[in-house]
């Protein structure tokens, strides 16, 4: 008698999932809050107000830049040993490396070496991040019919608002529990503390379901790549470049709009920065609605399509919505962050569907993981040339439409052309799911 593989039901795994992204885009958000408001200050002071704030910027972008070759190492293990034990491993690594940064010490006399601690701490966060998007992905498609895998790829991109929010909303409830001084002194390091015990839960979850059908297929077949990043660039370099331009909107969007435009909200535009956390964790709430909703849709539309509706809107407000802010009140820059926030989401949103349709099981964790990787190394560093953009402009109001139109043109590129390329990994997802019913036959 034939072995039949379980697998674990789809929510559970989407779940799974989910969780993993949430704390990861949480260790994010806290970093990106933490860089906007302290890290200059704290370790970087020597250089003056502007070369703290520009150092500060660049270590959120050295993370990024180390993401290509976390894609590569968490992409080949994903590839070769599986996704499920590959996401447990970059889950693991992030919580640790998190709670580290809230232990560092921020004397003047400790200055030098924990700017040193910190940079390092920030490596190890990009190297997991370079395996966790893809493989979270992977984790909840490969397990979901051919109907309902647009939306199942949509809920691990609600980690990054339900991170957003958690990140937002505790440092918001420290400065208006603890007051401002408190924070300065000792309460920032509550948040990145708290990715500790995280860790627990998250692995409970990826530990409690299957790998996936896809996996298991190429495994029991021999069919696994010898080095799966070169397989998926050399024999797939078009399906590659497509999905490094679909990405470009949805994760440059929440840098330039969490990090650049949280600073120059409050350095040039003279809004309170708690008014600007607020607005930023309101906007992060309605995708809670609106990540899943565009996922759906795209079960009716195709994943693609939703990402180009996402890249149209947010071109065509990019101009607008920057002119306005620069004489706006409390009340506009929340009707800001919830419009500029809803329709660069539509993109975020169906990214996962559009790219897992793009290539083959075989090398997806990889392929999935060093597009991703490489579209968040330049976003990674859209708060530094945003910021230099505007010195360039004497501020000029729209120097951050700018940036935005650029990333909302390259998305609609992108998008158009995975509409009409082959969907290779639905295909082959289709056929793992439908081995075990061959086999079941066979007994």
């Amino acid at each position: 008698m034939s072995s039949i593989s379980r697998t674990s039901s789809p929510r559970r795994v989407a779940a799974a999932a989910t969780i993993g992204t949430a704390l990861e885009s949480y260790d994010f958000y806290v970093y990106s809050y933490f860089a906007a408001f302290f890290a200059g200050p704290f370790f970087f002071s020597a250089l003056g107000d502007a070369g703290a704030q520009l150092a500060a910027f660049a270590t959120i972008g050295i993370a990024f830049v180390v993401r290509p070759i976390g894609a590569v190492l968490f992409g080949h293990l994903g590839d070769r040993l599986g996704r499920r034990r590959t996401l447990i491993l970059t889950v693991t690594l992030m919580g640790v490396a998190t709670g580290l940064v809230g232990l560092l010490p921020t004397g003047t006399e400790w200055a030098a070496m924990s700017a040193v601690v910190l940079v390092l701490l920030r490596v190890v966060q990009g190297l997991s991040l370079g395996g966790e998007w893809g493989g979270a992905i992977l984790l909840a498609t490969e397990h979901a019919d051919a109907r309902r895998r647009p939306f199942f790829a949509s809920l691990p991109q609600l980690g990054s608002p339900i991170g957003s929010v958690a990140a937002g909303g505790l440092m918001l409830a420290l400065f208006f529990g603890l007051g401002p001084e408190a924070v300065s002194a000792w309460g920032w390091r509550i948040p990145f503390l708290v990715a500790i015990p995280l860790i627990a839960v998250s692995l409970y979850l990826r530990a409690s379901v299957d790998e996936t059908p896809v996996f298991q297929a190429l495994e029991r077949r021999g069919e696994r790549e010898r080095v799966p990043v070169v397989a998926a660039i050399v024999r797939q370099p078009a399906a590659f470049v497509v999905a490094i331009l679909t990405a470009l909107l949805g994760i440059g969007s929440y840098s330039l709009m969490n990090t650049y435009t949280m600073d120059y909200g409050a350095e040039s535009l003279g809004f309170d920065p708690m008014q600007l956390l607020l607005a930023a964790t309101i906007g992060g709430l309605l995708q809670f609605v609106t990540v899943p909703a565009f996922g759906w849709l795209a079960t009716r539309i195709g994943s693609p399509t939703v990402v180009a509706i996402g890249a149209i809107g947010t071109l065509a407000i990019a101009f607008p919505m920057y002119w306005l802010l620069s004489s706006a009140s409390f009340a506009f820059l929340v009707t800001m962050m919830l419009v500029g926030g809803v329709l660069p989401t539509a993109s975020w949103a169906a990214l996962g569907g559009t790219m897992s349709e793009l290539f083959r099981g075989r090398h997806a964790y990889s392929a999935l993981s060093m597009a991703y990787a490489v579209a968040a190394v330049v976003s990674g560093f859209i708060p530094l040339v945003t910021d230099a953009l505007g010195e360039a402009t004497a501020g000029a109001w729209w120097h951050p439409g700018v940036v935005l139109a650029a990333l909302s043109l390259a998305t609609l590129v992108g998008a158009l052309a995975a509409r009409s390329m082959r969907k290779l990994g639905d295909e082959e997802a289709d056929a793992a799911l439908a081995e075990p019913a061959r086999e079941a036959v066979r007994v």
